[in-house]
């Protein structure tokens, strides 16, 4: 079982139009709507992927149910279960056009400010999921809405994702990764602006910042992959155990302790780019979870998050199209 946390959730709305012209009145083709945000995406994957998953977030205090999201099923094979903390009374929503030649423009409302409190009881949560395989009755009664003890096990990993809501303490994801560390980890760590500067002074941690996330907390250039590895490799000073940068067309690059890997297509995809970075993201904390070795991660991770740009919402990959792009992954060592 592997956790996911977002402090941040929103509503995912996706237009397809065919062209989308400033000034112009568009007629939408399709809509998609579910709930969404990065570690929401990460859980989807997970558990199409064949992963037990917990989705943490915060949200309104009906849980799960309000917000139309299934309990966990009786009937075997992976699970996916969702653990909504109340102390969010609103939900924000972004939007993404997409046009008929696979092109993107996103807009993002800004989050809802959380009830007070609300950060230490998300950590209380996770702390319950990260113990319950040694308290399962009490862990039962203490998780919410959505949740049972048929899927109180050992957790394998944590991926603590996207930004924060107002008003939440910046060392967030820090807090909640050190936890997960303390409970022998593995931890994965994917924000942005002084929520990450926290993160990347936790031993142990894995970071997936883009490259211009990236740029931003290392004041370095990362316009290309080897400007990219360089920042990153600077970054292991601090204590992280590998930064994994995405590089949009350019695939991503691990950075470890042992070694760096560039992992790449060599075909150019169309599609929505929006949760690339979180299928990546749930590659890594598999691989990790597995103790695979760091190429299988990066080539997993590559074509999982190819797999994602060809689904027209975050969150989804089926595994015929991961398979035929892992086939097509290159990855290759770098000095």
């Amino acid at each position: 079982m592997i956790i996911t946390v977002t402090p941040n959730p929103a509503w995912d709305v996706t237009y397809e139009v065919p062209a989308l012209v400033p000034g112009a009145v568009h007629r939408v083709t399709k809509v998609h709507r579910r709930l969404g945000g990065k570690g929401v995406n990460v859980a989807r994957v997970l558990h199409a992927t064949g992963h037990d998953a917990i989705a943490v977030l915060p949200g309104p205090s009906e849980g799960a149910a309000q917000l139309g999201l299934d309990a966990p099923g009786a009937a075997a094979g992976p699970q996916l279960t969702w653990d909504v903390v109340p102390g969010l009374p609103v939900i924000r929503q972004t939007l993404v056009v997409q046009d008929a030649d696979g092109i993107t423009t996103s807009l993002w409302e800004p989050g809802v400010k959380p009830d007070p409190g609300t950060d230490g009881a998300l950590a209380e949560r996770v702390r319950a999921w990260l113990h319950a395989d040694g308290r399962t009755g009490q862990a039962a009664r203490d998780l919410g809405t959505g949740t049972s003890q048929g899927v109180a096990a050992s957790a394998r990993g944590i991926v603590i994702s996207g930004s924060l809501p107002p008003g939440l303490d910046p060392r967030f994801h820090a807090r909640l990764a050190a936890m997960a560390l303390d409970a022998a980890g593995p931890a994965v760590v994917d924000t942005s602006g002084e929520a990450l500067a926290h993160a990347a002074t936790v031993p142990g941690v894995v970071l997936t910042p883009n490259s211009g996330e990236l740029a931003e907390l290392t004041g370095s250039a990362c316009h290309d992959p080897a400007e990219a590895i360089a920042a990153a490799r600077a970054l292991l000073a601090g204590g992280p155990l590998a930064v994994v940068v995405t590089l949009g067309e350019n695939g991503l690059a691990a950075v470890t302790r042992s070694g760096t890997w560039h992992g790449y297509l060599a075909e150019h995809l169309a599609g929505n780019p929006t949760g690339a970075g979180d299928a990546a993201a749930a590659a890594l904390i598999a691989g990790l979870a597995a103790t695979a070795n760091w190429p299988q991660i990066v080539r997993d991770a590559v074509s999982m998050s190819a797999a994602a740009v060809l689904s027209p919402v975050a969150g989804e990959v089926t595994l015929a199209n991961v398979a035929r792009l892992r086939g097509q992954a290159m990855v290759r060592e770098v000095a």
